[in-house]
């Protein structure tokens, strides 16, 4: 997994500095207070639960997090010195001085793409890469040492294509698409390759004793349902819970699940989960407000 500095620390009150004054003001801040540890980010306890995941099966296939900022290498090195501070297991890192991190997201052959910047996430997915903008969230009130992801369905897990027909028909056309389809497999959105990805970690545990839990919450419901079963047996993947809320708010489900981070496309969802959970939103070249999600 490859994230921004952004996303794994809270550096609000230095972007802000740097917004206002300009580079020179934030780097001066920062090498001030480069012996000063940052304060943990909004996807900072997903990033230490997916490293604690290397000690538990050390035969295990290896999660590596590569750190990407536009910070200089000498601005950047509070960041070091927090991750250092934080004990996370974080070795490799590009700064770039202001130039674009998506290339090295692609050298680096990561898997998910996580950034504070919506441009930065937008170029990503453009490119084939799964990619969340990570949003301010409120932290979960149910906390556990198992790492559980939440997807949404269309757009994320899996592509738009009835997500459209929703839009462009509405939810008659769409339920009676997914009905006349229900044994056709829906093709794979922006996020079945990071999905494949946790599906070969969770196979290194004892399905009893799993450190990961995955969800999908979908704003689906029946006959809906069956198309995405389908889907899910026919790539023959693992999801632990999923949750056919028919247009019920999110929010508080994701909650109830004890996610640690939960990605959508649609911008209401993310405005109700982001209440409840670390949100991702998984922007799509043409956002529309779907009822299929």
């Amino acid at each position: 997994m490859a994230i921004s500095s952004r996303a794994l620390f809270d550096l609000s009150e230095s972007h802000e500095l740097f917004e206002r004054n300009g580079v020179e003001a934030f780097a001066r801040y920062q090498i001030e207070r480069e012996n000063e540890p940052l304060r943990p980010g909004i996807a900072f306890p997903l990033v230490r639960k997916l490293l604690d995941l290397n000690r538990a099966v050390p035969v295990a296939p290896q999660v590596e997090v590569i750190l990407l900022s536009r910070n200089s290498a000498d601005t950047g090195l509070r960041i070091f010195n927090s991750i250092e501070h934080y004990g996370l297991d974080i070795v490799r890192a590009a700064f770039t001085r202001g130039e674009p991190t998506l290339p090295y997201v692609q050298a680096f052959g990561a898997d998910l793409f996580l950034s504070a910047n919506a441009d930065s996430v937008a170029t990503a997915l453009a490119s084939g890469i799964a990619a969340a903008t990570i949003l301010p969230s409120k932290t979960p009130q149910r906390q556990s040492d198992q790492l559980r992801i939440a997807f949404d369905g269309d757009a994320v897990l899996f592509s738009d294509e009835s997500e459209r027909i929703s839009e462009e028909g509405g939810i008659v056309a769409f339920q009676r698409n997914e009905s006349a389809r229900a044994q056709e497999p829906l093709s794979g959105g922006p996020f079945r390759g990071f999905l494949d990805a946790l599906h070969r970690l969770q196979n290194a545990f004892p399905s009893e004793r799993a450190p990961i839990r995955t969800a999908l919450v979908t704003a689906r419901s029946a006959p809906a349902h069956k198309r995405v079963i389908l889907t899910l047996r026919d790539w023959g993947v693992r999801i632990d819970e999923a949750l056919f809320l028919g247009g019920r708010a999110k929010g508080p489900f994701l909650e109830a699940f004890g996610a640690d981070i939960f990605f959508d496309d649609s911008a209401a969802n993310v405005e109700s989960a982001r209440q409840h959970v670390a949100t991702g939103h998984v922007p799509r070249r043409q956002q529309t407000q779907g009822t299929s999600g």
